[in-house]
């Protein structure tokens, strides 16, 4: 019999790892933690002699990823997701009923079906019935009491929603799109009253810039579509930006637009248990959209 040893890779050094390049720095990554950055550099250093690999690039001021890192960067939230959706599994083994859940549809419309299947796998008794949908429709449903909680939007009128997420607006555009400035910016968008819109006519006024909209849908993916044919140049979340759209950069002449919140509402005492389960693992799960850079 031919015997095999394996070398166990320590979790501690895989989340110090992972949380350095979602902080985008050892000392950031460390107040997250609790750790000092001392400490952090010292976790980094223990993994690549276990891997026998460099992970960061040491010659950037910032921690750039090698080509081994990026590697080990995909199997390790791999691990780490198995990992804490095990504890959090056997942590709430009585997590169950019903949730009638209404999510706003530029809510990271690429991420949270998959999200919400895993959910359903890691906590099979809870069953969860999703309505899409734009803000005053998800509201009218909450207030008629055909919805539970609600992710959406926060709006100045209403009040008492928690913020479960930030994201920028983006100007967005089709890659082959091209826009001369001296005439009118076609617009594909949403119809009023509609934040993405006031924000971008109100930023293209500011710097005079003339638009015309050429496209109105009350479909979010209606007008991701328009935008991806060529169309005009859409307003979306940054979560939102699917394949076949890219930024447009501020140097083009396009207006910083700020950010929105997205929050949840209805949250009632009584099924607090179930929307706080379900929120914690929507948020660990989208934590780690963003890109990570990597050296060379």
């Amino acid at each position: 019999m031919t015997w095999v040893l394996y070398t166990d890779l320590d979790m501690d050094l895989l989340r110090a790892f992972v949380t350095v390049v979602d902080a985008g720095g050892f000392t950031a990554a460390g107040t997250r933690l609790g750790r000092t950055q001392a400490a952090m550099s010292i976790r980094i250093k223990r993994l690549e002699d276990v891997l026998g690999r460099q992970v960061f690039d040491r010659s950037s001021r910032s921690p750039l990823l090698t080509p081994d890192g990026e590697l080990l960067l995909s199997y390790a939230r791999q691990i780490l997701k198995l990992n804490d959706e095990t504890v959090q599994r056997f942590s709430e083994p009585d997590s169950e009923g019903e949730l009638r859940l209404g999510v706003a549809e530029y809510f990271v419309p690429q991420h949270l079906p998959v999200v919400l299947s895993r959910f359903t796998q890691t906590y099979p008794r809870v069953h969860i019935q999703v309505k899409v949908g734009l803000n005053d429709s998800l509201f009218e449903s909450l207030e008629r009491g055909e919805l539970d909680v609600v992710i959406c939007r926060t709006e100045k009128p209403r009040r008492g929603g928690r913020v479960v997420r930030r994201e920028r607006l983006l100007w967005t555009a089709a890659p082959d799109f091209r826009s001369d400035a001296a005439s009118p910016l076609p617009l594909c968008m949403l119809p009023p009253p509609c934040v993405f819109r006031s924000r971008a006519l109100a930023g293209l006024e500011s710097i005079g810039r003339p638009w015309r909209v050429l496209y109105t849908c009350e479909s979010v993916m209606g007008v991701i579509a328009a935008a991806r044919a060529g169309l005009g140049v859409a307003v979306l979340p940054e979560s939102a930006v699917t394949g076949g759209l890219l930024p447009l950069p501020p140097e083009e002449g396009y207006p910083e637009l700020g950010e929105i919140e997205l929050a949840i509402f209805g949250e009632s005492q009584e099924r607090k248990r179930l929307t706080s389960t379900l929120v914690r693992f929507i948020e660990e799960s989208l934590r780690p959209l963003e890109l990570p850079r990597r050296a060379g």
